[in-house]
């Protein structure tokens, strides 16, 4: 076993996940597909995750023990280190830096970046569903919804749900 290669996949699963057990998709098609990993090996891991105290994302430091032993467990332990000290990194930077016109342009590129990203996803899932439109009215609804604030979200998901479910 490569202990870069599984540090590199611990490293690539935290940085692409949100929390929790959000990097288990990831690491189980990595590591399946090595044959590093079964899973039997995940359902220990989680399970170990579950009952033990602290963040439920720990459960990485148990599959990489069950995977490379204390060797695969001190490369989890740094792996899902990283993505947070680097958060911090960038805070203490922008704190700093922030109102720098280079930096303020920065960060408005980057925003109009990720809304275009979310903008390709919602069209790529409105064309394979079908775009109609009542498809196109709820989603205007729901952003609509979106910014008046006055609504929480999880709301405005069941809302838009109910509506689709009424009118296809």
């Amino acid at each position: 076993m490569n202990p870069w290669l599984l540090f590199w996949l611990l490293l690539k699963a935290s940085l692409f996940s949100t929390s929790g057990t959000g990097n288990l998709p990831i690491l189980h098609t990595d590591l399946i597909g090595l044959g590093w990993a079964t899973d039997h090996n995940f359902a220990e891991a989680l399970a170990i995750g579950q009952i033990s105290p602290g963040p439920t994302g720990l459960w990485v430091i148990s599959l990489a023990y069950l995977v490379d032993g204390v060797r695969g467990s001190l490369l989890a332990l740094v792996a899902i280190a990283i993505p947070p000290f680097t958060a911090l990194g960038v805070h203490a930077v922008y704190s700093r830096y922030g109102s720098h016109p280079a930096v303020q342009g920065f960060v408005r590129g980057l925003t109009l970046a990720v809304a275009s990203m979310f903008l390709v996803v919602i069209v790529n899932i409105m064309h394979q569903n079908g775009i109609d439109i009542r498809s196109i009215a709820i989603a205007l609804g729901a952003l609509g919804l979106t910014y008046t604030r006055k609504i929480p979200v999880p709301v405005i998901l069941v809302g838009a749900a109910i509506v689709g479910m009424w009118l296809y």
